[in-house]
């Protein structure tokens, strides 16, 4: 497995990636795809990866602000989704990894996640990366016309910022 920055290329296999995330109904409260722009112009343009197994990408992370706020610019929150047919393969532990160093190596001094609880997989994944849960929300948004609990986690940099 390989792991770089993404390219503008690689879009038609996220978003494909990311629309099998939509469709589990536990991944996020977006029920769309972003076309290129959007997404490019909500992530930050550090820290942006994917792996790529045999030419194929099979998983993507990156970041977004959390605030324009320049008292938050080294908080940023945390997109990961892998593959429906590479997951529970270590990519998404080995994309987390990198992420957290690519992060810190651009000043990134907390990164923030919010998931649904239901999403068992996730939660133990960015747990296994060192992220803490710090809250939960209850019913704090709707997907279709349920409303959904989600829980907050983060990990503080052990080499960046006040620990």
């Amino acid at each position: 497995m390989e792991i770089i920055p993404i390219h503008k290329d690689h879009f038609p296999e996220i978003a494909e990636i990311y629309m099998q995330g939509l469709e589990t109904g536990n991944a996020t409260f977006e029920t769309t795809l972003p076309t290129w722009e959007e997404w490019d112009k909500a992530k930050l343009k550090h820290s942006r990866l994917v792996a790529i197994i045999d030419n194929t990408v099979v998983g993507w992370a990156a970041l977004s602000a959390v605030s324009d706020r320049c008292v938050y610019g080294g908080v940023a929150e945390v997109s990961i989704y892998i593959s429906n047919d590479y997951q529970g393969k270590g990519i998404g532990k080995a994309l987390m990894q990198k992420l957290i160093e690519e992060s810190e190596s651009n000043g990134i001094w907390t990164l923030q996640s919010g998931m649904f609880p239901e999403n068992e997989t996730t939660v133990a994944l960015h747990k296994s990366a060192g992220f803490r849960m710090i809250g939960h929300r209850e019913k704090v948004g709707k997907l279709g016309n349920t409303w959904r609990n989600t829980i907050m986690m983060e990990r503080r940099s052990k080499t960046i910022g006040i620990n």
